[in-house]
């Protein structure tokens, strides 16, 4: 996961979602629950890998990257220096990170 792909994987996420379940089997408990469980998901990995967590090293390092938080900011394609990343890096990830459910919600409410 990185902030170049989340966005549009949370989107079809919502999407395959509505997608598979069909209207009238959907319910607000149902679609909760299908909601946190996706951000759970994306939310734990990949603020893990941008904290540089131990445990996503296997994925940051599939993806070739230096470390969990090059993945996440450059994701292969970019060259922001992930390693003296300050104050504002930080607050830009973090508006990043707190549009994330939009996105889902957004793949989510899109019929067709």
């Amino acid at each position: 996961m990185s902030f170049l792909i989340d966005p549009a994987l949370l989107y079809a996420q919502g999407r395959t979602y509505s997608a598979l379940v069909p209207e009238e089997k959907r319910t607000p408990p149902r679609d909760t629950a299908a909601f946190a469980a996706t951000m759970a998901v994306f939310w734990g990995v990949s603020v893990g890998l941008y904290l540089e967590q131990g445990w996503t090293k296997p994925l940051w390092k599939l993806c070739r990257a230096k470390s969990g938080r090059d993945w996440m900011l450059n994701s292969g394609v970019f060259r922001l220096d992930h390693e003296r990343a300050g104050t504002g890096t930080h607050l830009v990830s973090g508006a990043i990170f707190a549009t994330y459910p939009l996105w889902l919600w957004l793949g989510m409410r899109r019929r067709g």
